[in-house]
């Protein structure tokens, strides 16, 4: 497989430092740093146990809005997504896009605005009205903190890929499928998420391996709330 320049050691982040590199980064946070580990996990389950008790009514008023936007499809989306050592699992989020979507999805390539193999649009006419707001808070991840429950995701990691993008992966991009996806991560905090380039954003789920921690994770999630709260999502 062919190595991209930008997964394959460059950072776009000028605070790396010396940190050790990401393959032995990884070795560590699998096979070592025990109490971080167990706290990450506890941690998962709290803080998605109080999204799911304490904001009960933001997931009704979300479903209602889907349904009354377009009745016609199901409130929740589900996908199949690429999880830890490859693994494939069922990915929940609340539904965004007009049912037909994934049909429509080849005659749209050539619209593509991301570097292969990821395909993103600034306005893809497959979004609802509903669906662009709830993009525009992130809060259609919302329902993925089911998947953190079950285990399938963490809180904070690389965003979950497709399997059909995982043929264009530089080989040491495939280090972050070390680890469990994450709900928010560097590149979903960057105010400029939609101009940073495929080997960029591999790049920050890389130095994600090397910064992980306690405080690294408690960063991400605070600089998340405060994208959801200026509506700097996609």
């Amino acid at each position: 497989m062919r190595e991209r320049e930008g997964a394959s050691g460059s950072c776009p982040c000028s605070r790396c430092g010396n940190l050790e590199s990401p393959e032995a980064s990884l070795e560590r946070l699998r096979t070592g740093r025990f109490g971080y580990r167990a706290f990450k996990r506890t941690f998962d389950i709290g803080f998605s146990l109080a999204v799911m008790i304490l904001f009960p009514w933001v997931f009704l008023v979300i479903a209602f809005a889907i349904k009354l936007d377009d009745p016609t499809g199901p409130v929740i989306f589900k996908q199949v997504r690429v999880g830890r050592d490859g693994r494939e699992f069922v990915c929940y989020k609340f539904r965004s896009m007009h049912v037909d979507a994934e049909s429509r999805i080849e005659e749209l390539m050539a619209c593509n605005e991301k570097d292969a193999p990821v395909f993103k649009m600034r306005r893809d006419p497959r979004v609802t009205r509903v669906g662009r707001a709830l993009r525009k808070a992130s809060l259609d991840e919302l329902p993925q903190f089911w998947n953190v429950l079950k285990g399938d995701m963490s809180v904070v990691g690389p965003r979950p890929a497709l399997p059909r993008e995982l043929p264009g992966y530089p080989a040491r991009a495939l280090l972050r499928f070390g680890i469990r996806p994450g709900i928010t991560c560097y590149w979903q905090t960057r105010r400029n998420r939609d101009s940073i380039t495929f080997d960029e954003w591999m790049d920050l789920d890389l130095l994600y391996l090397q910064k992980a921690g306690i405080w690294t994770d408690i960063k991400l999630i605070v600089q998340t709330v405060g994208c959801v709260l200026t509506f700097q999502g996609e």
